[in-house]
């Protein structure tokens, strides 16, 4: 538990600092860093986890529980009501998996549960990328041909397509085993950098914004927002895989990514669209600041046993 503290804190708190001096920095950073830095990132961590069906199947998992959240929050009629807007139905379910689920395995598992976060990882990401944009624009006027082809831009474009291009390139070479182990570091590099942006993010975020009262109507999607994030997801996925035949290790490891905070990719997204982008920015930024107490809390939960598992 200490390891993952000492290394989350130091990056968030670093970028908070630099976020409130130097907000311009934002920007120029973040932009590299998701057209170059996560294929990189993700290219690195899947040739260190083998690619194999396993993972495939870890990234199918991810794929269906996000997809079963985005459901219940826009069709059922308590989550719809409380939440009620595609930027914070994304915010329910698409977690910082790569830059805060994939520290909090690498700090509280065993090693072989690093495959199933990746994996994880992975499938999340990819829906995020493809389906994020598609979502959030539901509703405006678009034909149905320029969707589906603005559909097939954003999964040709998402960083883990790129980075599983990459590493099934790499992967039928020679040099497979020495690439994977040149990338290993920069992989790590990038998840700490990413850490940093997510603080600066954070800290650009005006503080008499975020504690401003607002409607109330809003103030309970913000909340509803979070609460479904780190807790309601995190619940439903181990309702859903606690029954199936999985190791330990591998259940805990899908539960805590989907622990994770609210993923900075729904704010790029939400930007990027135009659509509820500042109510995005504060799920981001209160889901972080509570998941530092709430994924600890998950880890203790599974530490002490599921009822099916006698």
């Amino acid at each position: 538990m200490l390891r993952l503290l000492l290394e989350l804190l130091p990056c968030l708190s670093l970028g908070v600092l630099i976020g409130r001096q130097r907000p311009g920095w934002i920007r120029p950073l973040s932009v590299p860093l998701v057209r170059y830095g996560v294929p990189i990132s993700l290219m690195g961590l899947l040739l260190r986890a083998g690619l194999s069906w396993s993972l495939l199947g870890y990234a199918a998992v991810a794929v269906v529980v996000i997809a079963v959240m985005l459901t219940l929050s826009h069709q059922m009629d308590p989550l719809r009501r409380w939440i009620g807007r595609p930027a914070l139905e994304l915010g329910t379910c698409v977690g910082n998996t790569a830059y805060f689920g994939i520290p909090v395995a690498l700090a509280l598992l065993p090693a072989e549960a690093l495959k199933v976060s990746i994996g994880y990882d992975f499938g999340a990401t990819l829906l995020a990328w493809a389906l994020g944009p598609f979502w959030l624009a539901r509703g405006c006027s678009v034909p149905g041909e320029h969707q589906l082809r603005a559909l097939w831009r954003h999964v040709c474009e998402s960083p883990a397509s790129r980075g599983l291009l990459g590493a099934l390139l790499v992967h039928w070479t020679p040099w497979q085993q020495a690439v994977s182990d040149w990338l290993w570091w920069p992989a790590r590099v990038v998840i700490v950098l990413a850490l940093v942006v997510v603080g600066m993010r954070l800290g650009a975020i005006d503080p008499a914004q975020a504690s401003a009262p607002g409607p109330q109507g809003s103030r309970w999607a913000l909340q509803g927002t979070v609460i479904a994030k780190l807790l309601i997801f995190p619940a439903l996925v181990l309702l859903l895989t606690g029954p199936l035949p999985l190791a330990t290790a591998a259940r805990d490891a899908l539960v805590l990514q989907a622990a994770a905070p609210t993923a900075i990719s729904v704010l790029l997204m939400a930007e990027t669209q135009q659509r509820d982008h500042h109510a995005a920015a504060l799920v981001v930024l209160r889901s972080t600041a509570l998941a530092l107490v709430t994924v600890p809390l998950w880890w203790w939960v599974l530490q002490k046993g599921l009822p099916w598992q006698g």
